[in-house]
């Protein structure tokens, strides 16, 4: 296991100085992942592929900056997730949603979502309208907490949370709606 660790290490190096080889075996290595995040933060009709190049580029440009080459991965995350933010910013429209249930506590509900499998709710994820999707992939995936949601988004800290709740009822709705239509 260490000399995965080394060699991941010297990889990172390598492509901290320029070496093209050691840029393209990151770019294979985490590649995949990446893209998985860009498509729920982006949507299935979203330009996933171009944030996911534009995210690699920013990020070998600013490779220089990292300063301990085994935390690569999560810091490949964090530029990923920026570039989405930042791409979102763009065509994103927020429409406060108003319903008195959102700052009701979760804590009655059962997890509706048990039974349903990870791969149908990732594509449900991606079909959220755009502020939604990017609100609850931040907020339940990514760990986000609405106030920095809010902050990195330059919504409401309510916002955020309206959009969030938003899009567990969307997802539920879907997601019970396709079941019961497949039964």
């Amino acid at each position: 296991m260490e000399n995965i660790h080394q060699a991941h290490t010297s990889l990172v190096h390598h492509a901290q100085k320029g070496n093209a080889s050691a840029m393209e075996a990151l770019y294979k290595q985490y590649g995949k992942a990446m893209y998985n995040v860009c498509t729920r933060m982006m949507g299935a009709g979203g330009n996933a592929e171009d944030v996911l190049q534009d995210s690699f580029v920013i990020a070998f440009k600013n490779l220089h900056q990292l300063k301990d080459a085994a935390q690569f991965g999560g810091w490949l995350k964090r530029v990923v997730i920026n570039e989405c933010i930042r791409q979102g910013k763009k065509k994103n429209t927020w429409d406060e949603w108003d319903d008195t249930r959102h700052d009701v506590a979760d804590d009655d509900e059962k997890h509706w979502w048990d039974e349903i499998s990870m791969a149908e709710i990732h594509a449900q994820i991606k079909a959220l309208p755009d502020g939604c999707r990017q609100v609850f992939t931040l907020y339940a995936i990514e760990n986000f907490g609405h106030k920095d949601i809010a902050a990195q988004m330059g919504i409401s800290e309510s916002t955020s949370k309206s959009q969030y709740h938003r899009a567990k009822q969307l997802l539920r709705e879907k997601l019970f709606y396709h079941k019961e239509h497949e039964e």
